[in-house]
C-alpha cells in the first residue's frame, strides 16, 4: 500500500529509510515545539494555546505535503518571522498581537496571490543570492541574539544589548 502511494522504489527509497528520516527530522524541528510559544508568549498570547497550535499546523502542513504532493518536507512555524512579529512589530512597534496577526493574514492573502499570478517567483529570481544568504544569516543571527538575551548572557547595559 505504502508503495502505491508513496512510490518507493521509483524515489530509490524504503520505509525503513522514510522512518528514519521522519524521526530524524521531528527530533531536528522539536525545539520548535518548546521555543515558538516562549517567543510568542512574549507578546502576550497564551503559550499553551500557541503550543497547540503549533502542533496542529505542523502535522497538517507536512501531513499535506507528504500525502498530496508526495514531497517528503516538514513544515511547520517560521521561527525567523515569529520572532520579528513578537519583539519588533508587538513589543519594539507597540502593536497589539491581534493587529499584528492580522496583517500576517493579509500578507498570507497577498502572497496567495502574487504565488497564483507567477508574480513571486519572478521576485524571488531577481533577488541576487548573496542577499538571499546574507537574510538567512541575518534572520539566525537575529534568533541567536534573541536566545541570548533570554539566557541572560547579553543584557541591557547599553543602547545595542551587547
Amino acid at each position: 500500500m505504502l508503495e502505491k502511494i508513496f512510490k518507493l522504489k521509483e524515489n530509490g527509497t524504503n520505509v525503513k529509510t522514510e522512518v528514519t528520516a521522519g524521526i530524524t527530522t521531528f527530533m531536528t524541528m522539536a525545539y520548535i515545539l518548546a521555543v515558538n510559544p516562549n517567543i510568542l508568549g512574549d507578546a502576550g498570547m497564551d503559550p499553551t494555546a500557541v503550543l497547540l497550535a503549533t502542533c496542529i499546523a505542523s502535522f497538517i502542513g507536512s501531513a499535506c505535503m507528504g500525502l498530496m504532493a508526495n514531497m517528503p518536507f516538514a513544515l511547520s512555524a517560521g521561527m525567523g518571522l515569529n520572532a520579528f512579529l513578537a519583539y519588533t512589530v508587538v513589543i519594539g512597534f507597540g502593536y497589539t498581537w491581534q493587529v499584528a496577526l492580522l496583517a500576517v493574514f493579509i500578507e498570507g492573502i497577498i502572497f496567495i496571490l502574487l504565488s497564483l499570478t507567477k508574480v513571486r517567483e519572478s521576485i524571488f529570481n531577481a533577488i541576487p543570492m548573496s542577499l538571499k544568504h546574507g537574510v538567512s544569516v541575518g534572520i539566525g543571527l537575529f534568533i541567536a541574539f534573541i536566545g541570548l538575551q533570554n539566557a541572560g548572557l547579553s543584557v541591557a547595559n547599553s543602547s545595542t544589548l551587547v
